[in-house]
């Protein structure tokens, strides 16, 4: 069984440039809030100093404290999942949601 889809060039760009532009505006923004929806809480600090860095091409959510690494690799029983990879996981179910409303 084939499938076929078929669309015109100005479509394919506008679909593109749609996916584009929630990839690089939205998703940073809401995988930076899942990601410190997922840090534990103590003292507030990790989740205080976890931000969103943007660049032209470039978005970093970085967590600016020492003991990060072990957060992130289940030293804590409120996220024994860490952040990175459930956050990971999350950003691909934003896009793949995306994807097929486009």
């Amino acid at each position: 069984m084939n499938i076929r889809i078929e669309m015109d060039d100005g479509e394919f760009q506008k679909v593109t440039k749609e996916l584009e532009n929630y990839v690089n505006r939205d998703v940073p923004t809401k995988a930076h809030t899942h990601y410190r929806n997922l840090t534990p809480v103590r003292s507030g600090n990790a989740r205080n100093k976890t931000k969103l860095r943007t660049g032209s091409d470039k978005h970093t959510i970085a967590a600016n404290y020492p003991y990060a690494k072990r957060l992130d690799t289940g030293w804590s029983r409120q996220a024994p999942d860490g952040m990175s990879e459930p956050t990971i996981k999350y950003i691909e179910a934003l896009i793949q949601s995306k994807v097929r409303r486009l």
